[in-house]
């Protein structure tokens, strides 16, 4: 399978939404819906993880006070 390129999480979305269309055709052949869900796999998963890198900045972001707290954030580590 080619790899997916990166996308921003609206384009990711934007891409999974315009898949499941194509997974919703009755006329495609079976070979078109395998890559189309194929696909859709790839793109919810990249979806998912820029969610979960929000949610994990959003928690580092704040301390137990509620306060910002300013915490460098790169490529899913924490310098």
């Amino acid at each position: 399978m080619a790899k997916t390129p990166k996308l921003d999480f609206e384009a990711t979305c934007a891409q999974l939404a315009a898949t499941i269309n194509k997974l919703e055709d009755e006329q495609a052949s079976l070979e078109d819906s395998l890559k189309a869900f194929e696909q859709g796999i790839t793109l919810a998963r990249q979806a998912q993880k820029a969610l979960v890198e929000a949610e994990q900045k959003v928690q580092l972001l704040l301390d137990n006070d509620g306060e910002p707290k300013s915490t460098e954030f790169i490529d899913g580590i924490i310098e």
